[in-house]
């Protein structure tokens, strides 16, 4: 049997969508022409794909079966169809890249020093975001790269992901804080009865119930902010370990040890593209600087 992409979006968005007019909508098709393409479709098939109730439809256990494959076909393909257009095109003037605001800053810094080493002429546009932002922007054309937290996430087909390393992030107070002089055995139960400034792409991405300790909490945007807030003694933040230690403002900081607490929260990160000739030279520049830069932390943590 041979299936078109048309076929086959139309039975994705009918069934995540669970309406034909909904489907339409997300298609921008008439609701007549998406009625026809899943009856074509039913035809073609021979089986039952979904059942009206209401103004709604319900998938059958027949469309339940076959709807990861068709998603993921419709993936391929859109794909397929993005790459052929690169090819047919020149070489990029600009790109965005996006990335969460854990990510150490001065690894972004290098990132965009390589690049302008490697492509001169290349204009690089840099935003802080959350994942599912990324990952939108990416299959949109809008980023061309990503670089962001995989924490329980799924594999995406559409996309060119390369994991980078593990961010362990780990309490931390000002140095000369109450906190700083509490004993380990003692300290969990103070952190949560002490101010706790969190990232906010860390609850946008559904981690708030591993790194909320604190009934007493504030929400921040930007790293950089929630540092400068506990060096100031503005209560305590899970940091990543590795950017204190390399960016040199661990005079201020201090590690918190808690008992209780035999692991670090542990949160990978990958590098996220779409599949492209187009940007494999640039791909592989950024690659180069962000694993220079993870060696230099290993060293630095080793030390």
């Amino acid at each position: 049997m041979n299936f078109s992409l048309e076929q086959l979006s139309t039975f994705v968005a009918v069934y995540e969508q669970k309406s034909l007019s909904k489907a339409a909508v997300k298609l921008n098709k008439h609701r007549s022409t998406i009625g026809q393409v899943v009856m074509n479709l039913e035809d073609t098939l021979q089986v039952t794909l979904f059942d009206k109730v209401g103004r709604s439809v319900e998938p059958t256990q027949e469309a339940t079966s076959l709807y990861r494959y068709a998603k993921q076909a419709v993936e391929q393909l859109r794909t397929f169809d993005k790459l052929a257009m690169n090819l047919a095109s020149g070489d990029l003037e600009s790109i965005n890249i996006g990335y969460c605001s854990f990510v150490p800053q001065i690894a972004i810094a290098d990132l965009r020093m390589q690049l302008a080493k490697d492509f001169p002429s290349l204009r690089v546009n840099l935003f802080v975001c959350g994942k599912e932002k990324i990952k939108k922007g990416i299959e949109s054309g809008e980023f061309h790269f990503g670089i962001v937290n995989v924490y329980d996430s799924t594999a995406i087909n559409s996309l060119h992901t390369t994991y980078l390393e593990t961010l362990s992030l780990v309490p931390f107070g000002a140095r000369n804080s109450e906190l700083s002089r509490t004993h380990p055995d003692e300290m969990l139960d103070k952190l949560k009865g002490t101010k706790q400034l969190v990232l906010q792409s860390l609850l946008e991405e559904g981690l708030s119930d591993k790194v909320i300790l604190s009934a007493n909490y504030e929400a921040i945007d930007q790293q950089s902010v929630v540092i400068r807030l506990v060096e100031l003694g503005h209560g305590w933040a899970l940091l990543p370990r590795s950017v204190i230690k390399s960016e040199h403002i661990n005079q201020n900081l201090v590690q918190l040890e808690v008992s209780e607490l035999k692991k670090s929260l542990e949160i990978p990160i990958s590098l996220w593209s779409p599949h492209s000739s187009q940007l494999e030279k640039i791909r592989a520049s950024i690659l180069n600087a962000l694993q220079d830069y993870i060696d230099y932390v290993l060293e630095e943590l080793n030390n």
